[in-house]
């Protein structure tokens, strides 16, 4: 998954949202739960095998909620062993 637009983090008490637009147009809704993600294009799949898929088998079950849910104005996540890089900035 590579998306590089303006998005939307949104903390419930349930779950974490996740919404990514490009030219106004959503490419990514994802919720995320305390065992599992779901997108919209895709069924729910329980943490494990989310990140087996996506990002990578050895990241703790609970790596992306944690990511999404830091307060920092500034989050960086850069992986060069799985090529992987995640950059929040909030306004």
């Amino acid at each position: 998954m590579k998306f590089y637009d303006k998005g939307f983090i949104y903390k419930y008490k349930e779950f974490t949202q996740v919404q990514i637009f490009s030219a106004g147009t959503a490419v990514l809704d994802m919720k995320i739960y305390n065992d599992r993600v779901c997108r919209t294009t895709f069924k729910c799949q329980d943490l494990k095998t989310f990140n087996k898929e996506n990002l990578s088998s050895s990241y703790p079950n609970n790596f992306l909620k944690e990511l999404f849910e830091k307060e920092q104005k500034e989050v960086i996540h850069r992986d060069k062993e799985n090529d992987i890089l995640i950059k929040i900035i909030r306004d």
